[in-house]
């Protein structure tokens, strides 16, 4: 069980970075013609907060278990993720994006399994 919850964390872990990373790195209305309209509805701090919180979660996922310091920390980073993902999914249910919620839905499945999987090791 350990090794697939690393895969998934791995997995988890390097889609969260990518999308935080472009968040940080670009403005908002790169985002917007990247395909991220999502992004009208936000200012650029939030836009930046959200990739923030997505790259912070990203090395949540991976620092902790791995360092073995302070391991409570991945199942609490996975939970924080699950959280942002049901964002995802209002916002984009409300600015019916349904495409996309398909996504956010595989994510917030995929961190539910990493923070029952690690919450059950400790």
């Amino acid at each position: 069980m350990s090794i697939v919850l690393w895969v998934v964390q791995t997995i988890l872990a390097l889609a969260f970075v990518f999308a935080g990373a472009s968040k940080l790195t670009q403005r908002p209305e790169q985002l917007a013609q990247r395909g991220m309209a999502f992004v009208e509805d936000f200012t650029a701090t939030q836009v930046k907060l959200i990739g923030t919180a997505e790259v912070l979660g990203a090395a949540g996922l991976i620092l902790p278990w791995a360092t073995g310091i302070a391991p409570v920390l991945t199942p609490l980073a996975a939970v924080g993720l699950a959280v942002l993902m049901v964002g995802a999914m209002v916002t984009h249910w409300r600015r019916k994006e349904q495409q996309v919620i398909g996504a956010n839905a595989i994510l917030f499945a995929a961190a539910v399994f990493v923070a029952i999987g690690r919450f059950s090791q400790l």
